[in-house]
């Protein structure tokens, strides 16, 4: 049984994220994360990448769940996430590289370029905070 998720979108790619724009999806070389605002989801979007904070990467690690790796992730604040939070501090984030290929990993990414996780990787995130993340079975 595998889930779609689609997670809080807490802001964009920052100027300096690094870009492929003649692929679709973008292929991204380098992320910088923009925060517009935060509503304290422990994995976020913004197309096409994800990421988490690094109390859910630890876990993702120890569980040994599959189709996923992380990388640094250059987070950044808007004027507006400024203006309106100028005392928020923010967990370390993670980028989190969905590889998965379909139903034999606990991540993958559809054709639709949805992200599709795994009955393991759905309980594990349920011990997280996922409120504002939209999941529904694929």
């Amino acid at each position: 049984m595998y889930k779609l998720i689609e997670p809080e979108v807490a802001g964009g790619l920052g100027e300096n994220t690094e870009l492929d724009n003649s692929v679709f999806p973008p292929l991204v070389k380098k992320l910088n994360y923009e925060f517009e605002g935060w509503l304290g989801g422990d994995i976020l979007e913004s197309f096409p990448c994800y990421i988490m904070t690094e109390r859910l990467k630890k876990t993702i690690e120890s569980e040994n769940l599959s189709g996923i790796t992380f990388d640094d992730v250059l987070i950044s604040k808007s004027e507006t996430f400024l203006d309106l939070y100028p005392d928020k501090e923010l967990p370390a984030f993670f980028w989190a590289k969905i590889n998965g290929k379909d139903y034999k990993d606990d991540f993958f990414i559809t054709e639709q370029n949805g992200l599709a996780i795994s009955e393991k990787a759905y309980s594990l995130l349920q011990k997280f905070n996922v409120d504002q993340a939209d999941i529904e079975a694929l």
